[in-house]
């Protein structure tokens, strides 16, 4: 069992920048791919980012240039660097893992969320 528990969200003004943390913990042998996704009102729920246990990195169109996935794997933690903020990144992010349990199956889990809100 992984627990995913995110941090950083928060209120900030455009143009402005949040970092966002996702720490995993329990019993696991190894996590594979994180990623981080988002949900704004009324809209599915949509990949921001994804990050390999190796470090190799995917972006969503509206999240290059502008945002930075990053991980730690010693720490079990994955962070996601915001910059230029715009309103339009006001939604809840969450994160997942890709996880590898002690029973040998490989299970996705989810965090709770962190709301970020962006004004103008």
């Amino acid at each position: 069992q992984v627990q995913l528990v995110e941090s950083g969200g928060g209120l900030v003004q455009s143009g402005g920048s949040l970092r966002l943390s996702c720490a995993a913990s329990g019993r696991f042998l190894s996590i594979y791919t994180m990623a981080w996704y988002r949900q704004a009102p009324g809209k599915q729920r949509e990949l921001v980012a994804s990050i390999t246990s190796a470090g190799n990195r995917n972006y969503a169109d509206s999240a290059k240039g502008r945002f930075t996935i990053s991980r730690d794997n010693a720490k079990n933690t994955m962070y996601l660097q915001m910059n230029s903020l715009e309103p339009e990144d006001t939604a809840v992010y969450y994160c997942n893992a890709n996880s590898r349990t002690v029973l040998g199956d490989t299970r996705l889990y989810w965090g709770q969320g962190t709301q970020v809100t962006v004004s103008s």
